[in-house]
């Protein structure tokens, strides 16, 4: 009887713990957004939109954001993540790593620009030789390396100066630290409305799509298709909606924005940018 009573204790104990499994080995991905704002910035306007994420989908998301986007950027390429909003994965390279999109920020396609304070002396990109540029980081796609391609490919070179994100960069251009600034137009236009500064945009690219939402191929589909359903469908609930327009709203983006489901052909202007641009940008 003793045996039998031990045996049954050691068969429930088991079961327990069985049962108690999958909540504590589900895991926790990392999600890393590219550094667009400073840090709490950053931080306020993405983690209650991962957080209302993660409740949906039933796949757990905290947020992983470096110092500057460079910082970002290193952890992905680290494999220390496991989703991004991001568009530094589409170099031939890195498009082997198997990273992969599912979806993207509402909004208008993205222009590289070229910018220059209105009382700035300065009326072409040629008058930029030899002068301090300032740009978030080297990482930045649109923001950096679409406008040093256009200064390389016209014999334009300048000393480039990395702030770190784009409020620092605009901050360095207004105090006189650098004569003009890389960015791309959301993010100028939208500086100049909040801040009421006038800037003189002396160049503007191509258009590109904003930052897209990818996942590491590591993450199963299943995952990957829940934590996509939840965020393309956010806007679609009173609750979601009105964290997302809290969320823009704090960071000074449309209060109407949202996300889209989306493809990897969905970025092919950015390979077509990598097939020519010189070597130093790709």
């Amino acid at each position: 009887m003793l045996r039998l009573f031990i045996s049954g204790f050691l068969l429930m104990t088991a079961m327990l713990a069985q049962a108690q499994q999958p909540h504590s080995q589900q895991p926790v991905y990392r999600f890393s957004p590219v550094n667009q704002w400073d840090i709490p910035k950053t931080a306020a306007y993405w983690n209650p939109i991962i957080q209302y994420v993660s409740q949906q989908s039933g796949v757990q998301l905290e947020l992983k954001i470096g110092r500057t986007s460079a910082d970002t950027t290193a952890y992905v390429l680290a494999q220390e993540v496991e989703f991004v909003f991001s568009n530094h994965l589409f170099s031939p390279e890195r498009d082997k790593l198997g990273w992969k999109v599912f979806g993207r920020r509402t909004g208008p396609a993205l222009q590289g620009q070229i910018a220059v304070l209105d009382n700035s002396p300065i009326r072409t990109l040629e008058e930029l030789d030899k002068q301090d540029m300032v740009f978030a980081g080297p990482e930045a796609f649109v923001g950096y390396r679409v406008p040093q391609a256009e200064l390389l490919s016209r014999g334009v070179e300048v000393n480039a100066v990395f702030a770190g994100n784009q409020n620092a960069a605009f901050a360095q251009l207004m105090a006189g630290k650098a004569k003009a600034v890389g960015s791309n137009s959301a993010l100028i236009d939208g500086f100049a409305e909040k801040q009421g500064t006038k800037f003189r945009v002396l160049w503007t690219s191509e258009s590109y799509l904003d930052l897209a939402l990818m996942a590491s191929s590591k993450v199963s589909t299943r995952d990957v298709r829940a934590v996509a359903n939840a965020f393309v469908n956010m806007h679609k609930s009173k609750a979601g909606a009105l964290i997302l327009k809290q969320a823009s709203e704090s960071v000074g983006m449309d209060p109407n924005s949202h996300f889209l489901s989306a493809t990897d052909k969905d970025y092919e202007s950015y390979r077509r940018f990598y097939a020519t641009a010189p070597m130093a940008v790709r």
